[in-house]
């Protein structure tokens, strides 16, 4: 597909130089300096509002389900009006607000309202504040990290168990729900004094815009500090990388949560830094929801999409029979961004294939690297690829840095991007930065081209993940993932690598209900285990595993052995993120019972016929 020419798209020029150092390690970094960005985001929210003051900036469903929009000029005017409101509820940097629903217009105007008077927030994942919690015991650690001044929720009612159990004294701002302090009429007609304007140019580049909570698969969840420099510097970078932006405003529908920095972050600022219109979508990459995105695609043509490789292979499932869907997704698309884990090469091969089909060019589809830490636009692959997995080169304004260690590459950021550190944690901080001030992302990289840095990097693993076998021999397991999901050609998701201490490895899989039904065929509303049972799914996956294992190379290479997950992944067990990407290390350990079975004479598993 590679000869297929690529839809024409404005995209950044780049020079890179990179120095290779006594002690092993290599800095890459791209020759031309990062553009001037802001002090602060509102300073591009007044920008639109003052040259597009009607131009729609985030639309969502109405009760009457259509979209229902937020010019620039009336989301100025809202936050300045909740910033008066929250400087009267005293909140600060030490009280910050709390935000427990999930995606909407009402979230977002109170993020900015906040960030605006110089007040952070902290959007936290939805999961944390249902009953399915248990003890709420992540959202009690997280309140005693950030000492919470007010609690706000789009129905209360919602996360009351939550609230009164962890945030009882604070005030409860909402738009709907019982027992609210402030109406969201209230919040919104708050007559505005010039304390607001006071705080607002009180704000600076060091001002915490935020705090982002990583998972806390590990243990307790931990605040990342998020600053003005970080997100505006971030927002150049990537202003700069996507050009075309610059002459044609974003217009995005996005699902991914924004208490995950990919779309908390990127996707939602880089729609306000260009002067863009965000569609909230309230579909998602699940079986139950995915018609709800596919839905919204057919009515909103965007210019700039980001996927998890799931949601992706669950468009090209619709798209294949659904010829209008093909055409709304690929009619104005200039790049496609994918993350959150490998794609496989079918999925890439069928987007390229559709593109293609519907607008005679393929439509470049791109992926990166980043954190929580890096704000989290870091690197980012602009070159056509023939298939996945190259995360390309640092942003301009970014160092990076590579380290040998164990035979493979460790990368490290340095940059305005990066973190100042964990809020009050001066030990976690600390331990997450070298002697030189790089933030250690905690993955290794390998080269495309080890003479030419150039070519880009492609991920090779979480440096925490990989493992040895009981020969000694080290896996890596970030490559194995990616090339065992696209060797299953679609009937898993994702897979977690198992064998540590072990003579092999084996592998548990995350089903993708779909192509398992293909091959099963029996028909929608089987039981799950009736059809991972079915003696067709076992065969196609032990040839599958068989092809696989004849090309793989040594012993940590070939996955013998496999089961599949009969139950969800649990985001609550730190098993998977609200994005949808699996934890191997937080699997291995709730499922240890699942991972010994794999290993004995139990009849879920499958094993290759070598």
């Amino acid at each position: 597909m590679v000869e297929t020419k690529i839809r024409d798209v404005k995209l950044w020029k780049t020079s890179v130089a990179w120095e290779k150092r006594d002690d092993g390690s290599i800095l890459i970094q791209q020759v031309d300096p990062l553009p001037p960005y802001s002090d602060r985001l509102s300073d591009r929210i007044h920008h639109w509002a003052e040259t597009v003051p009607d131009r729609t900036w985030m639309a969502e469903r109405d009760e009457s389900d259509s979209w229902r929009g937020v010019s620039y000029q009336d989301l100025l005017s809202s936050i300045r009006s909740i910033g008066q409101r929250l400087l009267d509820l005293g909140l600060c940097v030490e009280r910050p607000l709390i935000i427990l629903s999930g995606n909407s217009i009402a979230h977002a105007l109170m993020a900015l309202a906040a960030q605006y008077v110089g007040v952070p927030s902290a959007a936290l994942a939805p999961a944390y504040s249902t009953t399915k919690s248990g003890d709420f015991e992540k959202l009690r650690q997280i309140a005693v990290q950030i000492t919470p001044g007010a609690i706000f929720a789009q129905n209360l009612d919602d996360f009351s168990a939550a609230i009164e159990a962890v945030f009882r004294d604070q005030p409860r701002l909402g738009v709907s729900g019982s027992r609210a302090t402030l109406g969201w009429e209230e919040l919104l007609s708050t007559p505005v004094t010039s304390a607001v304007d006071a705080a607002n140019q009180a704000t600076g580049p060091d001002t915490v815009a935020k705090f982002m909570f990583t998972s806390g698969t590990t243990g307790s969840p931990k605040a990342v500090i998020q600053t003005q420099r970080m997100l505006c510097s971030n927002m150049e970078m990537v202003r700069d990388c996507y050009a075309y932006l610059q002459e044609e405003p974003p217009v995005v529908l996005d699902w991914a949560p924004w208490n995950h920095v990919a779309s908390g972050n990127k996707v939602f600022n880089m729609v306000i830094y260009n002067g863009g219109t965000f569609y909230v979508d309230t579909g998602k990459p699940a079986p139950n929801l995915i018609s709800e995105t596919i839905r919204n695609l057919k009515e909103i043509s965007p210019n700039w999409y980001f996927n998890v490789p799931a949601g992706y292979e669950m468009l090209v499932e619709g798209m294949r029979n659904d010829k209008e869907l093909a055409e709304s997704f690929f009619g104005n698309l200039k790049l496609m961004m994918y993350a959150g884990a490998a794609m496989a090469e079918h999925t890439w091969s069928e987007l390229d294939r559709l593109a293609v089909e519907v607008t005679g060019a393929r439509i470049l589809l791109s992926t990166g690297l980043g954190s929580t830490e890096t704000a989290p636009f870091a690197l980012f692959n602009t070159e056509p690829n023939d298939k996945p997995g190259n995360v390309g080169i640092p942003s301009k304004g970014l160092i990076l840095k590579l380290v040998p260690i164990e035979g493979r590459w460790e990368a490290r950021i340095k940059g305005p991007s990066v973190t100042p550190g964990y809020w009050k944690n001066e030990e976690l901080t600390k331990a997450a930065f070298d002697e030189e001030g790089f933030y250690n992302l905690g993955d290794a990289l390998r080269f495309a081209d080890p003479d030419d840095p150039a070519r880009g990097f492609f991920f090779d693993g979480r440096t925490a993940e990989n493992f040895k076998l009981a020969t000694g021999t080290w896996v890596a397991v970030g490559t194995l993932r990616a090339k065992l999901i696209d060797g299953l050609q679609g009937l898993a998701r994702d897979v977690v690598i198992t064998g540590e201490g072990r003579d092999q490895l084996g592998a548990l899989l995350v089903p993708f209900w779909p192509a398992i039904e293909r091959v099963v065929s029996k028909g929608t509303g089987t039981p799950d285990e009736i059809l991972l049972a079915d003696p067709l799914l076992r065969a196609k996956v032990s040839d599958l595993l068989t092809k696989f294992n004849q090309t793989a190379g040594g012993s940590s290479q070939r996955i013998r052995r496999v089961m599949f997950l009969g139950d969800a992944l649990d985001l609550n067990k730190g098993e998977i993120t609200d994005k949808g990407s699996v934890n191997q290390r937080a699997v291995l350990r709730t499922r240890s019972g699942l991972v010994d079975a794999l290993y004995e004479e139990d009849d879920r598993v499958i094993t290759d016929m070598l």
